[in-house]
């Protein structure tokens, strides 16, 4: 074992120097999306990841033992999105709410609760793959992540999407709009860039839903995306999120609006 594994009883490990570089290029192969053309080997992410390594405590749930391949895994994948960010957080900031990560063999019961219009409250169980809670830690499927290098085909990736919910939840509430920079998208101030911002998600959301609907409704064609992202607008964006680092073409094909937005968020200039 490498050094940043802690138990569930919580013995404390030593934290790592380095990481492999076998063990990081069988990532990097793994998970093809993690690679930049213009830059082999991707030695910024590693050096993230790295630090992401050592502040971060992993979980193994129902006797699942967290391997340094596993780790690795998830780290690498949960440190794609915050790669070039710089303002108005840095890098791994936008992370720091949290320490722990609990990974589960597969697919996990969730209890939920709602109250209706009449102010009953009813409990009930919804299957998971991944969840983020708000100032807490972030779950995930092991079986999920593993397969994350096929299902990226589909735009489908569960790291990048709780990590996202994370981001999102940075000014407090997960409601599809990250903290936005000073001057984001050539907007006068913060109010006007998120106004700018909820507009074309919103939009990009309705279209989303109407052609789903029309898919379910009507034999219409079936949106690639998942429909999980008509649930919410928040949803919406993570969904959205999984797509443009793991498949971006297909993004750009179908929510083009969305593409200068991520890209002018995402890949902000170091400085």
């Amino acid at each position: 074992m490498l050094r940043w594994l802690k138990s569930l009883q919580g013995r404390q490990t030593l934290r790592p120097r380095r990481i492999p570089d076998a063990l990081w290029q069988g990532t990097l192969d793994n998970f093809p999306f993690l690679s930049d053309p213009g830059e082999p080997g991707a030695p910024a992410l590693k050096s993230l990841v790295r630090l992401f390594l050592q502040q971060k405590e992993f979980y193994g749930a129902a006797g699942l033992q967290i391997t340094d391949e596993m780790a690795i895994a998830i780290a690498a994948q949960a440190c794609r999105p915050v790669l070039h960010l710089e303002r108005p957080y840095r890098g791994l900031q936008w992370y720091d709410d949290f320490v722990g990560i609990v990974v589960h063999p597969d697919a996990m019961l969730a209890r939920r609760e709602t109250t209706d219009d009449a102010g009953v409250v009813h409990h009930y169980q919804e299957v998971v793959t991944g969840e983020a809670m708000q100032d807490g830690p972030v779950t995930l499927s092991w079986r999920d992540v593993q397969d994350a290098g096929h299902s990226a085909h589909s735009g489908y990736n569960v790291v990048i999407h709780e990590f996202v919910h994370k981001i999102d939840m940075r000014d407090g509430s997960a409601d599809g709009c990250p903290p936005l920079p000073d001057g984001f998208m050539g907007a006068s101030t913060v109010a006007q860039a998120r106004r700018l911002w909820v507009a074309t998600l919103q939009t990009q959301h309705e279209e989303f839903c109407d052609k789903l609907s029309i898919a379910e409704r009507f034999g219409g064609a079936q949106p690639w995306l998942d429909p999980y992202a008509a649930h919410s607008i928040d949803e919406f964006f993570a969904v959205v999120c999984e797509a443009y680092f793991v498949n971006p073409g297909f993004l750009a094909r179908d929510f083009a609006a969305l593409v200068p937005m991520f890209d002018a968020f995402f890949k902000q200039a170091p400085g």
